[in-house]
């Protein structure tokens, strides 16, 4: 009990959770963005997608989310870099690496933007939805240069050689996308799900980055 109350005392366990969730976070993030180009490659589409797969997806997202969010928590509480509500949220304010932070800003409200329209998308016109996913791809690049420029984890081989292959395995599925057959498909996910109340499995183009 001693050791855990000296443990929640101690004034760098704040910096400890900004760093853990910083990396688990990007974690999350980069396995949602495969796993959506994944879904939408030739490599599952000729025998469709499961439902579970869509599912798994959104739930990568929500929790990314959710990392985020104690990521700028852990932040905002840690006493040796202390940032201000400005500093945490309006780019090139933070007086600590300004350009650092700011890459991690810009991918936040990226991120945000994706998780909002996710969730309303059975509201939303397809092409608008569709549009709005493909940020996946430029927000991933923006999360990994903050963690980069920012994250004290940067020289680990560990944290390199695990950004390398996500970064070999995205650019290897988004050319096997780019070379897939596309469908043409002008109704919004709202009026699929309602001619196929009864699917088992999903349009490959719902989880496409």
């Amino acid at each position: 009990m001693v050791t855990l109350m000296s443990a929640a005392m101690d004034p760098r366990v704040w910096w400890w959770i900004t760093r853990a969730s910083g990396i688990v976070a990007w974690v999350i993030v980069a396995a949602a963005v495969v796993w959506g180009l994944l879904a939408s490659t030739r490599l599952i589409r000729k025998r469709g997608v499961p439902a579970w797969i869509l599912d798994l997806h959104r739930y990568l997202g929500t929790l990314t989310l959710a990392f985020v969010v104690v990521h700028v928590g852990a932040m905002y509480l840690d006493s040796f870099v202390k940032f201000t509500p400005m500093q945490l949220f309006v780019p090139f304010k933070a007086t600590w690496r300004p350009h650092a932070v700011a890459w991690g800003i810009l991918a936040t409200y990226l991120l945000l933007a994706i998780q909002l329209t996710s969730w309303s998308m059975r509201h939303l016109p397809r092409k608008l939805w569709h549009r709005v996913h493909v940020l996946s791809l430029p927000m991933l690049v923006m999360a990994t240069v903050h963690g980069f420029l920012a994250g004290t984890d940067r020289s680990n081989q560990a944290v390199q050689l695990g950004a390398f292959a996500i970064l070999i395995i995205v650019v290897f599925l988004v050319t096997m996308r780019l070379l897939s057959p596309r469908k043409k498909a002008s109704a919004s996910p709202a009026a699929i799900r309602e001619q196929r109340p009864a699917r088992t499995k999903v349009d490959a183009e719902e989880v496409a980055v």
